[in-house]
């Protein structure tokens, strides 16, 4: 779709990000205060992407300290990185951090096309409540998640693992309310073992009721994380393996299919999980939580081999990130690639090629959809990563329109300046 002869222009910006989950805040932020005028998109009607949609309490991940990530986390008020946040107050306090600093946003504004003009992106098309318009921008941040800007406008895009093309499965993430307040169970990963009083050891007891077919085969582990309450976990069990949300009619097929997942994990807790019979579900994603679709080619692909030994990179746009390879099994329950804890990243560099696409001028990656392959991408993914991400791909767009050049022939050391006078630590 084409629509420059026929759709009216709606405004001009310098930066257009599409996309307003974490990755996507941090990059119109960081616009706005390098003195950009900055306009934020988002499909939904809340702001927060996987963080308040989702029901992803948990911010999973680290990077060097002093980047803006760490501003979010102190506004959303998280204890640690196993206690969940507040995502209803994050909804508020988000939109006020976005007014605060000057972003203008749009909500239930979903982007339909990308507008290109002689190999450059030009802005984008929206769905408004007037219909489909233009917005003109000088620079596009594509902060989608499923890549969606960057494949429209013809980027080189890559899905799945090698061999079969398979992504991580989907999940509906949920909070659970009514447990023992005395109960101390707390379960966040395949080896974080948990025997009761009686003998009987909790992960052994949910891979049993997978077998019999009292939970859902694939749903070998129901994670259990604190929330700020007592009485309260957030669960991450459910688990649709074999679709793609890129294909049509994935989604519902998975809506339906996860719903049902809830039913049989919360009756597993309830009648054989001690300080579980009387939960209750208190609150559900809004939508799914998709850990795997588009990943955008970008002048470097990031390899598992790099985060496995910790290298550091030249361009370095992200210092020191931090997360195991976690990549949940496409197939079957538990992880792809080993029996127990997956596979342990060194602290590593995302190096700024990975958020310069291939073939398309004024277009900056940002988030789960830069350029990695399926392994690294299991890793980087996470919300705090993901917000070192933005800021990174914020500040590429705004230094490349105050230096009049093309994201192409961004100067590294010009970006680095600018994240280093921000306060991020790329030593």
């Amino acid at each position: 779709m084409k629509y420059c002869k026929d759709v009216p222009l709606h405004s001009s910006w310098d930066v257009i990000v599409c996309g307003a989950g974490p990755s996507g805040i941090a990059a119109a932020v960081t616009a706005s205060r390098l003195g950009m005028k900055v306009m934020l998109l988002e499909r939904y009607g809340v702001v927060g992407g996987c963080l308040t949609l989702g029901n992803v309490t948990t911010v999973m991940g680290a990077v060097a300290p002093g980047s803006i990530r760490d501003e979010l986390a102190a506004l959303l008020s998280s204890p640690d990185t196993e206690t969940g946040i507040d995502s209803e107050a994050a909804k508020g306090l988000l939109v006020n951090l976005l007014a605060k600093e000057k972003v203008e946003f749009r909500l239930q504004t979903p982007v339909v096309d990308a507008w290109m003009e002689e190999g450059a992106i030009r802005g984008v098309y929206v769905l408004t409540q007037n219909g489909i318009m233009g917005m003109e921008a000088r620079r596009v941040v594509d902060a989608t998640g499923d890549g969606y800007v960057a494949a429209m406008a013809g980027c080189d895009v890559m899905v799945g693992r090698d061999g079969d093309g398979l992504v991580q499965p989907s999940s509906l993430m949920y909070t659970i309310e009514g447990m023992d307040e005395n109960s101390t169970l707390v379960c966040r990963h395949e080896e974080d073992y948990t025997t009761f009083p009686d003998g009987r050891e909790y992960l052994a007891m949910c891979e049993k009721a997978a077998a019999e077919g009292r939970l859902p085969a694939n749903v070998t582990i129901v994670r259990l994380y604190r929330t700020g309450r007592k009485g309260e976990r957030l669960v991450n069990a459910t688990q649709m393996n074999g679709v793609n949300l890129l294909t049509d009619g994935d989604a519902e097929k998975s809506e339906i299919d996860l719903r049902n997942q809830m039913e049989m994990v919360n009756r597993f807790l309830r009648e054989e999980v001690p300080g579980c019979s009387n939960i209750r579900v208190r609150v559900s994603a809004s939508t799914l939580g998709v850990r795997e679709s588009r990943r955008i080619r970008g002048r470097y692909v990031l390899e598992a081999e790099d985060l496995l030994c910790g290298r550091r990179f030249e361009d370095a746009v992200v210092h020191r990130a931090n997360f195991s390879i976690d990549i949940h099994n496409p197939t079957g329950g538990g992880q792809s690639e080993t029996d127990g804890l997956p596979h342990q990243a060194q602290p590593y560099d995302i190096p700024m090629r990975c958020l310069q696409p291939l073939k398309v001028e004024n277009l900056v990656l940002s988030g789960r959809c830069i350029s990695g392959s399926h392994r690294a991408h299991a890793s980087y993914r996470v919300m705090n990563i993901a917000m070192a991400i933005g800021q990174a791909s914020g500040t590429m767009a705004a230094v490349s329109i105050l230096k009049n050049c093309r994201i192409s022939e961004l100067q590294y050391a010009d970006v680095r300046a600018s994240l280093e006078k921000q306060g991020c630590n790329l030593t």
